[in-house]
């Protein structure tokens, strides 16, 4: 527990003192920091000795029923409480009760007071709270801005179950319950606010979530690994604020710790020639010249992020230096300098994405006021068998009994589906998949998923015989790593497949190939489905399994997102060029007509994108018309925080590159009328944008565009005669996957 005595709070967060900082490590740390220790080789918390429990508690009476007088974990989340692994706080809530720990689960409190938070009495290790498995304002406005009228994660779909920034907000009423007991946050909605980032919600970029939410250790990621880590050494009788060094964890520091290396991020025009900054706290008999005084006096006192560091390393001599990688952290620029300042927020956007692999990464470090958010490298990614242990829990399959026979959709869309892996070495720029579970595959054993899909066949009421999907944040990376663990371990690369597959990643399908082939073969199972989204052009290197998925997998037709057609929008999303997606749609149709079945490719696209303008549009909408494309739900890019593509949204500029105060701006649609006319283009047969895109049309000099006819794109105002017909409509629509709808990130 923490000793409130000795604790001190400022701007809502703990304050680890330098005192306690430096604190001896803990005893059952491993030597090698690459290799962990396994998730289930813990000693097993006292507590077991009661068992698992069908379902985990939500109310005292069911406290009572189990024998148990108190929880020492209570889950606070958003989401409804569904007992399956593609649910956070179930997966979150089994791992711990593996670990010896009695966990409850408060779901969905009303958050107007902090009674609801006392429901299941004082947890006597700390709360757990998560945004769910999706972030609280995604989950509750479109990209317009427009309140949701419903709620996926909710019994019977209710809208307004949640509160906005529900990790802020819960965290908050659990310091009011109990001001003594530990906040751990997690989850993506923390995982994607560690440091400061840009609130697309209102329009400015906010503080780290750390300080807002008034917690003690933020574990971002899927966090088992730092989950059980802490939960055992807070068992153990040690303080939050021991923790400050845990992989896959933020916390607060009043102060850094002495004899650390500090590499200076915070400027991006540093002049061209850098001498040798002395160190500021060592004092010599002569006076250093004139310029390397100034150039000292500039690297240490940069606004507000003067340090305590032994060393200080600017940034453009860090690989002229020898220093220590465990002792070294990178200063962003602080909070003051990014929320006013475009072009640094984009370079610490860089920054953070460079230092993303657990093997190289160094902690970063960004100032808030006179807070220092610290946040520690990536958790080491579970190997297989940790993976399968993970997803091998008692699962119910089921929502809470609590909930009777109320409809979850998040739960139906998902309750036969099945997580085969995690993480995405894709590095979309529009998708923070990357930024929360990381680059490196994480894959379960094939004798794992075969095993839950005979659960599924066996406990999951009404099932008839069909999969709803194999995937993940990907169908199609399952078991695909890095060919040399020692290159893979020094690899900075921000997306493996882009600007062109790396030829040391593995590209053979094999595995997924053979896991489809036995899933389908299991007795009870008519159909195994893939829902989950497909990276077609890593795809191309395999056609037998692209012939394996179209003949087997496909129901008519198959959901894939080139997401545009133009090579200057792609490169800004790191997509590969659309001649993939040709390539990838003659062998769909090949392989569909060898099947003798009639199948067709549902391809999606993003309007509004950064560094998609109007011309960029037309051409899409050329493309889609020239193919007889006529989407009905189509999506308008939607900045979620800590993505690149949002920092490019925001600063205006290319995170992709060195970012420079003179660098070329990036088109950005931002107002209300410049998105909706991107999305016109991509809905060019609808009517009701007509009179808009005959006003860009006009604009653009391509007038040559309206008209009655097939080649035209649009009618005239007043078209004469029987209308034109443009094709068929697309079917389908961009909503979520089965397979991605309730994926756990947590």
């Amino acid at each position: 527990m923490l000793n409130k005595a000795s604790e001190k709070r400022a701007g809502g967060a703990v304050i680890l003192e330098n005192e306690h900082i430096m604190a001896q490590k803990h005893s059952n740390e491993t030597v090698d920091e690459f290799k962990p220790r396994k998730l289930f080789s813990y000693p097993k918390y006292w507590a077991e000795c009661f068992d698992t429990a069908p379902y985990l508690p939500m109310s005292r009476a069911e406290m009572d029923a189990l024998g148990w007088d108190s929880c020492d974990i209570i889950i606070v989340t958003a989401d409804a409480y569904v007992d399956h692994p593609s649910f956070g706080m179930a997966v979150v809530g089994r791992l711990l009760e593996a670990q010896g720990f009695r966990v409850g689960i408060i779901a969905q409190p009303e958050w107007d007071s902090a009674e609801p938070f006392k429901q299941l009495g004082k947890p006597n290790l700390f709360f757990g709270v998560t945004g769910g498995n999706m972030d609280s304002l995604i989950n509750r406005y479109t990209a317009d801005l427009r309140l949701r009228n419903d709620d996926a994660y909710t019994p019977h779909a209710e809208a307004g179950k949640r509160p906005d920034r529900s990790v802020i907000v819960y965290s908050q009423r659990c310091r009011e319950a109990y001001y003594d007991t530990p906040i751990v946050i997690g989850g993506i909605e923390a995982s994607l606010r560690r440091i400061a980032q840009y609130d697309y919600w209102t329009d400015a970029v906010r503080r780290s979530v750390l300080i807002d939410s008034n917690a003690d250790i933020l574990l971002y990621g899927n966090s088992e690994r730092a989950l059980v880590e802490v939960a055992h050494a807070i068992a153990n009788g040690r303080q939050v604020k021991e923790l400050w060094q845990t992989r896959g964890a933020a916390v607060v520091l009043k102060e850094l710790p002495k004899g650390w290396t500090e590499i200076d991020s915070t400027r991006i025009d540093w002049p061209s020639k850098i001498d040798a900054i002395p160190n500021p706290y060592d004092f010599h008999d002569r006076e250093p010249d004139a310029e390397a005084a100034a150039n000292a006096e500039n690297a240490v006192n940069a606004g507000s992020d003067s340090t305590q560091a032994i060393k200080i390393i600017p940034m453009p001599l860090q690989r002229k230096e020898k220093y220590d990688a465990k002792t070294t952290y990178i200063r962003l620029p602080s909070y003051s300098k990014v929320v006013n300042d475009p072009a640094l927020y984009a370079h610490a956007s860089r920054v953070l994405h460079q230092e993303a692999n657990p093997y190289n990464a160094k902690t970063l470090v960004q100032r808030h006021d006179t807070l220092e958010v610290w946040v520690n490298p990536p958790p080491i990614p579970l190997e297989t068998d940790e993976m399968d242990w993970v997803f091998s829990f008692d699962y119910k399959r089921r929502p809470h009994p609590a909930y009777g026979d109320a409809r979850i959709p998040a739960y139906d869309m998902i309750k036969t589906s099945v997580n085969i892996m995690r993480g995405c070495f894709g590095g979309c720029t529009f998708c923070s998949i990357t930024e929360h579970e990381g680059r490196i595959i994480q894959s379960r054993s094939e004798e794992s998923i075969l095993s839950e899909i005979e659960k599924i066949r066996d406990m999951v009421p009404g099932f008839t015989g069909t999969i709803s999907d194999l995937g993940g944040p990907t169908a199609n990376m399952y078991k695909l790593n890095c060919k040399s663990p020692a290159i893979q371990k020094t690899c900075k690369r921000l997306s493996c497949v882009y600007p062109s597959i790396c030829k040391h990643l593995e590209t053979d399908h094999k595995p997924t190939t053979e896991l489809y082939r036995k899933a389908r073969a299991i007795p009870g199972v008519k159909r195994v489905a893939i829902a989950s989204g497909l990276r077609y052009d890593l795809a191309l290197k395999d056609p037998e399994y692209i012939e394996e998925l179209v003949s087997h997998h496909v129901g008519g037709y198959l959901k894939i997102a080139p997401e545009h057609s133009e090579d200057k929008t792609l490169a800004k999303m790191m997509k590969p060029s659309i001649s993939a997606y040709d390539e990838f749609k003659r062998l769909f149709d090949k392989f569909s007509k060898k099947a003798g079945k009639e199948q067709y490719l549902i391809p999606y696209f993003i309007a509004a994108h950064p560094g998609s303008d109007d011309e960029d549009m037309l051409n899409l909408s050329l493309w889609l018309k020239e193919r007889k494309f006529k989407p009905d739900q189509v999506q308008t890019f939607y900045p979620s925080p800590m993505a690149l593509a949002t920092a490019m949204y925001y600063s205006e500029r290319n995170p992709l590159e060195k970012v420079r105060y003179k660098s070329d701006k990036v088109n950005v649609s931002k107002n209300l009328e410049q998105r909706r006319l991107q999305k016109a283009f991509l809905r060019y047969h609808d009517e009701k944008n007509w009179p808009m895109l005959r006003t860009a049309l006009t604009k653009l000099g391509r007038t040559d565009l309206i008209g009655n006819e097939e080649k035209h794109l649009v009618p005239h105002e007043k078209p004469k005669g029987r209308p034109v017909t443009r094709g068929k409509p697309a079917r389908g629509g961009r909503g979520k996957s089965t397979g991605q709808a309730a994926r756990a990130r947590r």
